[in-house]
């Protein structure tokens, strides 16, 4: 009888596996592999990895945790993991399982797929205890990713630039992604709703991804007299760093700044009640909510800084804007608002970019691509 085929997911989130990378999974499957998921566990999004036929293993990972004895435990159970299923490609998604992951997998002689999807504030801040921590990381990097079994595939073209100027990663080996794809028949184009036009920013609330510059904006539009909504549509996120809170959230919604609609089950749905959509982040991988904005038609509003500067292309599909500025975000918004022509010519472009560049048709092929050059013998060309 023939070994079972095996391909293991390391990622730092459940939810993050069935908005991301499950289509790859379900590409796998068909094949005949089969497919385990490794993430913290969340007794929603475990049912729907383990509804789609994937076998679900969980791990004590904790996104924000910098404990020494969390991180051993966390190594050891990776470790436990790998040797017990023996998966015959192991791909790690996000920082920590990508260094964890790759170097066990270099130390077990594993083949292994390792996703750069962000390098988040490590990149973004400059203080001491920042520049300290990336040192540190970016040892941790040159092992995990230094192996002949492995590659490394990065979403925006600055973060692969990092890391080959810097060799964190064998040159050789490298892959340029873009984003995770979006089904374009799910993300369907829309025409702008009727009435009140809605400014939307679709992310968590992070101060990173520039929560409270949408706020100043919408605050100037407002006493500007400009007649619009601004809506907040996703999660809060305690464990990360720069994380906004529901205390200061729901102060800016009491002073009439912007109403916040929570994490949305149904993007498509939600994205289709905008008229433009903005988040001027400070930094992505390649931001999936800009991606899904494209799609569905919508002018944007974002910073000119790596991975959104990958999705936008100012006056093309969107406009970009100074990083940290409120101001001149307030002032790309109004403009859009001011001229439903322009608006609405950036929108089409938008869905052309993304049918052209972003389904996850050409996603998933991409990332088998990346596959064979890793495990040769695992995806039939």
């Amino acid at each position: 009888m023939a070994k079972t085929r095996r391909l293991l997911f390391l990622v730092n989130e459940a939810l993050f596996f069935t908005t991301h990378r499950m289509p790859i999974g379900l590409a796998m499957q068909q094949r005949g592999i089969d497919v385990h998921v490794a993430a913290p566990y969340d007794a929603t999004f475990v049912k729907v990895i383990e509804a789609n036929g994937f076998h679900y293993h969980p791990i004590p990972l904790e996104r924000g945790g910098t404990s020494l004895f969390g991180e051993i435990r966390l190594v050891a159970a990776i470790a436990a993991l790998l040797m017990r299923l023996k998966p015959d490609l192991v791909h790690n998604v996000a920082m920590k399982p990508v260094i964890w992951g790759g170097t066990i997998c270099r130390l077990l002689g594993l083949p292994a797929v390792n996703a750069i999807t962000g390098l988040g504030y490590l990149y973004i801040r400059e203080d001491w205890k920042v520049r300290a921590l990336r040192s540190y990381l970016n040892t941790l990097f040159r092992y995990a990713l230094h192996n002949l079994q492995s590659c490394t595939i990065f979403q925006n073209a600055d973060d692969l630039g990092i890391f080959r100027e810097r060799r964190l990663a064998d040159v050789e080996r490298m892959a340029l992604i873009k984003g995770c794809g979006v089904d374009l028949k799910q993300f369907a184009e829309c025409p702008e709703p009727p009435g009140e036009p809605v400014v939307m920013f679709p992310a968590r609330i992070l101060g990173d991804k520039g929560a409270r510059e949408f706020v100043e904006a919408a605050r100037l539009l407002r006493e500007k007299g400009t007649t619009a909504r601004f809506v907040m549509v996703g999660r809060t996120d305690p464990k990360n760093p720069t994380d906004i809170g529901e205390k200061a959230i729901a102060e800016w919604v009491r002073r009439g700044w912007v109403e916040w609609w929570g994490y949305s089950t149904d993007m498509p749905a939600t994205l289709a009640k905008s008229t433009i959509v903005c988040m001027p982040s400070y930094r992505e991988g390649l931001p999936r909510g800009l991606i899904e904005a494209a799609a569905v038609g919508r002018a944007i509003v974002t910073a000119d800084v790596p991975g959104c500067h990958e999705v936008v292309h100012h006056e093309v599909n969107g406009l970009l804007v100074p990083v940290r500025d409120g101001a001149a975000t307030a002032a790309a918004i109004g403009r859009l608002l001011d001229d439903p022509t322009l608006r609405r010519t950036l929108a089409r472009r938008g869905r052309e970019m993304a049918e052209r560049e972003y389904s996850v048709e050409k996603f998933v092929a991409d990332t088998l691509t990346v596959y064979r050059v890793a495990r040769p013998d695992l995806v039939a060309a």
